[in-house]
């Protein structure tokens, strides 16, 4: 690894540029997952919740993009009257952050995999451009 690959200023150990947006892209996802499970969630609630996630995230290092969908339909049984919600559960959840560092960028997913029985976070691609900087890359 060349010393301007290597990133040793955002992590202790000199990461490449593509390394360090992984394991970022790896942090938000885990923190979007655990954080917002259990929030009381209703049809009328859940693109308010969705863009208050997209919002909390973007405001972190290197997000280009955060887009959240919730489907409160893919819940477990719905109170009545003022108690009509449910709780947002891993199958509600459909979430892409799109990290940009320089010429690389990160999109990973999180998104219920109902064949594993598993909310699954990963990678969907990483790419590597020659040219100008990303929009959004920010420096930790």
């Amino acid at each position: 690894m060349s010393p301007a690959a290597a990133r040793p200023g955002i992590h202790r150990a000199p990461l490449t540029r593509r390394e360090a947006l992984l394991f970022e892209a790896g942090i938000k996802l885990g923190g979007i997952f655990h954080q917002y499970l259990g929030t009381p969630v209703s049809p009328r609630t859940a693109p308010h919740l969705a863009r208050t996630i997209e919002h909390a995230v973007g405001l972190q290092p290197f997000v280009r993009s955060v887009r959240v969908r919730i489907d409160p339909r893919r819940g477990g049984p719905m109170g009545r009257g003022r108690f009509a919600y449910r709780y947002l559960t891993p199958p509600m959840m459909r979430v892409a952050v799109t990290l940009a560092d320089g010429p690389v960028e990160v999109t990973a997913t999180l998104e219920q995999r109902d064949d594993l029985r598993y909310p699954l976070m990963s990678v969907a691609s990483v790419r590597e451009s020659v040219g100008r900087p990303r929009r959004g890359a920010r420096a930790a």
